[in-house]
């Protein structure tokens, strides 16, 4: 039997290896640092915890102390709650509420906490109209307002866990009801709000009487307002998809978190904090700014299938700064729809969480779009105000859409001549591409005059996108087959889930992708004839017949999750398109007009070349130089 010998170089290479993998899980190891760091942390979590679950329970023997008058159990109360004890021993120490409405809102507020336990909608219904379920923006803790109290005899209590005592006034026509944390009869931390007649902007002051005493005052307290974003709507993700943080900071600049699946902000002097839902809203307004804020969103709806309650969860943490050694807020708390002329009302830019887009795309939005359709909104129904808004809207960019037209027509004229270049110049590119700029200057023709109309055109096209979804008057309307054009008109439940597109059929984005067809259809052989196939460049025939059909699809998945409304739009302004174009067409360009036109201006004097045409032909004329010189010295 043969020996087997010692391979020396895999024992080599197992001890390279075995090397190699002892310093990677030396490398590896935690930084002790680290590590020290973050049991310290886990370490003031747990604490805390601890803390606050004592403070909870202290609450509850209070209640009972109170009820069996137990004065023992009432004087070992102080050494967990301290001042705050007193709070406990008062009759409205229980687990009530306070009702306060009008005619659009009604809250409910809690004892314990002193925080909005309810917030209900009283005009608005969830899902669809006609679903019998009004709108709770709060409801079943999913919302809390906690002020975090660090006392001078160094313990650490949350509103939240304390009890507050109620009393309802009027002063007019306001309901005035003030929540107040007693630390001794005549020392106390006071919610105060205000609900006024028909509002959706409800007062709400945080202030304090006699607590420097009580409280440690050399450093700002912590309000805490979270709240999880029920789902309202019958889409949850195109609900999510517009649910948002909002806020105003440095000097009147609104903007917002971003729509990750955790988004955190930290903001200097911010004014106004919106949990924004896609239709709903809730903003807390400050009359001057807080110090600073930490925000944090986070996306709770990952499949909408499974995800069906909650959009997005939101956190947001201000200091509230002592002046004299008292709290004094004069704070606002706006509960209510999201709709931008009931925003704009109140005068302090909160009309700016509705997404209408930057730039110039929000400047067609807020001076055309938004005034336009308001105005037709209020006189026809809304199905019917789209279809003449989108009407008037192609009617004014017509003169546009002539120019592009006619700047075709010119290029198709001047076609059999451009060929006639290409093939005369065939071995010679540059050359072919100077002469064709000389004809077009000759002519009187400028070959950019068909891109400019479409630019034009572009931000209308993209501020449509950010307006028929942020439109609040669309939501629960019904138009035609639709019963709400602020959603997708389902007309067929599929029993299966098709992805990009949906588990339903809807039927204006059908109308929509067939529109855009037969207009890409009609367009696609002008174009081709406009402009001849350059040497070197792609293929824009092919380019465009592949574009006849995937724009369509592109339509059809794109927009069948997407509000009726927009597609509405969409179908109508291309439908409309059509009819200009056939106009003018038919009445308006006449091709042996403008071919008789061309030929006059070639026995003129060339038109002095524009900027763009001058520059371009100089770098031509460069390029063709330097060729000449390659080829002098070769």
């Amino acid at each position: 039997m043969e020996e087997k010998k010692i391979d020396i170089n895999s024992i080599i290479g197992f001890i390279l290896i075995f090397g190699i993998l002892v310093w990677i899980m030396y490398q590896n190891q935690p930084d002790p640092k680290v590590v020290a760091a973050e049991k310290a942390q886990k370490e003031l979590v747990l604490k805390a915890q601890k803390a606050k679950e004592l403070a909870n329970k202290a609450v509850e023997k209070a209640t009972v102390a109170v009820a069996t008058g137990d004065s023992t159990q009432l004087v070992a109360l102080q050494k967990t709650l301290g001042n705050f004890a007193y709070s406990a021993t008062l009759p409205s120490a229980k687990n009530d509420f306070t009702t306060i409405e009008n005619e659009v809102i009604k809250l409910k507020i809690a004892n314990k906490g002193g925080y909005i336990a309810e917030a209900t909608l009283k005009n608005f219904e969830k899902f669809k109209k006609g679903s019998g379920q009004l709108v709770e923006l709060i409801k079943n803790n999913n919302a809390n307002l906690n002020i975090v109290l660090q006392t001078n005899d160094n313990r650490t209590l949350n509103t939240k866990d304390l009890f507050f005592e109620p009393t309802l006034t009027k002063i007019g026509a306001d309901q005035v009801l003030s929540m107040k944390l007693k630390s001794g009869p005549n020392s106390f931390l006071e919610y105060k709000y205000v609900v006024k007649p028909n509002d959706y902007m409800i007062g709400f002051d945080v202030r304090s009487q006699g607590l420097n005493q009580v409280l440690n005052t050399a450093k700002p307290l912590d309000l805490e307002w979270d709240l999880k974003a029920f789902r309202n709507e019958k889409s949850i993700s195109y609900e999510n998809k517009y649910t948002e943080i909002y806020f105003e900071h440095k000097e009147g600049k609104v903007d917002y978190a971003g729509l990750g699946a955790k988004e955190e902000e930290t903001l200097e002097k911010p004014t106004f904090i919106a949990f924004k839902q896609h239709f709903f809203t809730s903003i807390l307004v400050s009359k001057t700014p807080f110090e600073k804020a930490q925000l944090v969103s986070t996306n709770l709806m990952n499949d909408e299938k499974v995800d069906t309650t909650f959009t997005k969860s939101f956190k947001a943490n201000l200091p509230l700064a002592f002046t004299n050694g008292e709290l004094d807020y004069k704070l606002n708390w706006y509960i209510g729809p999201s709709d931008y002329k009931t925003l704009a009302h109140y005068d302090q830019n909160l009309e700016k969480i509705i997404t209408l887009g930057w730039g110039i795309i929000g400047w067609i939005n807020r001076f055309i779009f938004v005034p336009l359709f308001g105005f037709l909104g209020s006189y026809i129904a809304y199905g019917i105000a789209i279809i003449l808004f989108t009407i008037l809207i192609k009617l004014a960019m017509s003169p546009i859409t002539f120019k592009s037209f006619l700047s075709q027509a010119k290029m198709k004229v001047l076609r059999p001549e451009i060929a006639e270049l290409g093939e005369k110049f065939k071995k010679d590119p540059m050359k072919k591409q100077q002469e064709t700029m000389k004809l077009y200057n000759k002519a009187g023709v400028n070959p950019m005059a068909g891109c400019i109309p479409a630019l034009i055109q572009m931000p209308f096209l993209m501020a449509s996108f950010q307006f028929f979804p942020s439109a609040f008057e669309l939501r629960q309307q019904k138009f035609l087959w639709a019963d709400d054009l602020s959603s997708f008109d389902e007309i067929v439940k599929l029993p299966f889930h098709i992805p990009l597109y949906g588990d339903h059929i809807s039927l204006f984005p059908i109308l929509a992708a067939i529109a855009i067809f037969f207009y890409m259809k009609m367009t696609s052989g002008d174009q081709q004839m406009a402009a001849p196939q350059q040497e070197g460049m792609p293929d824009m025939a092919k380019m465009m017949k592949i574009m006849i059909y995937v724009s369509p699809l592109m339509m059809l998945f794109f927009f069948n999750s997407y509000g009726a409304g927009l597609s509405l739009y969409n179908f109508i302004s291309n439908l409309v398109t059509i009819l200009i174009m056939l106009v003018i067409k038919r009445y308006f360009i006449d091709g042996d007009k403008i071919h008789a036109q061309i030929q006059e201006n070639k026995l003129k004097e060339p038109k002095k070349q524009g900027r763009f045409q001058r520059k371009l032909q100089e770098a031509m004329e460069q390029a063709e130089a330097q060729k000449a010189a390659q080829q002098k010295k070769k």
